[in-house]
């Protein structure tokens, strides 16, 4: 009998096997805040539908062998005493963490659940990353780890199952709900704004990044990648994520003698004069829902149905 802890990354999970903390290590290495996903996790349907996303999107290959390796384990909850779940307060890490919630109650495994995760400072950003803490700030985080209650778990299982289905705006019925989850709401309100805002066609994220353009002496490509990754909030992106919308938005500025800036399209763009979303044209599956097929509200605070969807 030992604990199973569930890392959210190749990286965490090495920190912690050098931490030689007891306990076996599932390493979840998904990225569900992208592309479709069902709502049964353990199943033929959800892995097709993953390796043709990231072949398709990304070009990368999906690890099936080691999926089923990692998940497998959960196929012998009788091994175990507890499982301690080591996630970020992002939507990249909450995303993954409502999936594997919902895949532990899919499996009827009744095992004590323990969150671990890092949050803000002070309630300041930047976020503190877990896989780049010190054994001794992990030791510490792990004392504190928080015993989720039943609530929470329903909870999560209705956030997954709301996620791939095809009405995103009964999230906001999660925004003011008390729970754990301590960044939960900030993520569900991100979420939404991950969709194409009504006037201007940018989601929050894109409109941000033309910002930082605009008002930061910025040198290339990969000094634009640096910044987005240190001030994008609560999105919790990797690299591959933030170079693919840095290359959907190429059509906004200019790269010149060492140095990109918005043209004047960029300049339209904010200003909020026209819409560009089928310029853009990133139609990313978000769970059970295409972007372009809905637009953020900011008067109605809410998602609509995009005009050429609306029937």
């Amino acid at each position: 009998m030992s604990i199973l802890h569930i890392t959210n990354g190749g990286r965490l999970t090495k920190n912690l096997v050098e931490l030689d903390i007891p306990g076996e290590i599932l390493t979840w290495d998904e990225m569900l805040c992208e592309g479709p996903t069902t709502e049964i996790i353990d199943s033929e349907s959800f892995l097709n539908q993953r390796k043709t996303f990231f072949s398709t999107v990304y070009g990368l290959e999906f690890d099936a062998e080691k999926y089923y390796a990692d998940i497998n384990k959960l196929n012998t909850p009788e091994n175990y005493t507890e499982i301690i779940l080591w996630f970020e307060q992002d939507l990249f890490c909450y995303i993954n963490l409502i999936a594997v919630i919902s895949l532990l109650q899919e499996k009827k495994i009744a095992l004590p659940l323990y969150l671990v995760s890092s949050g803000k400072d002070n309630g300041h950003a930047p976020f503190k990353v877990l896989d780049e803490l010190s054994q001794t700030q992990l030791l510490k985080l792990y004392d504190k780890k928080i015993q989720l209650t039943a609530a929470d778990i329903d909870t999560a299982v209705t956030l997954w199952r709301t996620y791939c289905g095809k009405d995103h705006n009964l999230l906001k019925l999660y925004i003011k709900k008390t729970s754990s989850f301590l960044y939960l709401s900030n993520c569900l309100k991100a979420h939404l704004e991950r969709f194409p805002e009504t006037k201007s066609g940018l989601s929050v994220l894109e409109f941000n990044i033309l910002k930082i353009i605009k008002e930061s002496d910025i040198k290339s490509k990969h000094h634009l990648l640096g910044y987005i990754l240190n001030y994008q909030g609560f999105y919790g992106f990797g690299t591959i994520q933030i170079n693919r919308l840095i290359e959907e938005l190429a059509l906004f500025f200019d790269e010149d003698d060492g140095r990109i800036q918005l043209n004047r399209k960029g300049h339209v763009a904010l200003l909020n004069q026209s819409s560009f979303a089928s310029e853009i044209n990133n139609n990313m599956t978000y769970g059970g829902v295409y972007r372009l097929d809905y637009q953020f509200s900011k008067q109605q605070n809410k998602l609509i149905k995009t005009p050429t969807n609306a029937n």
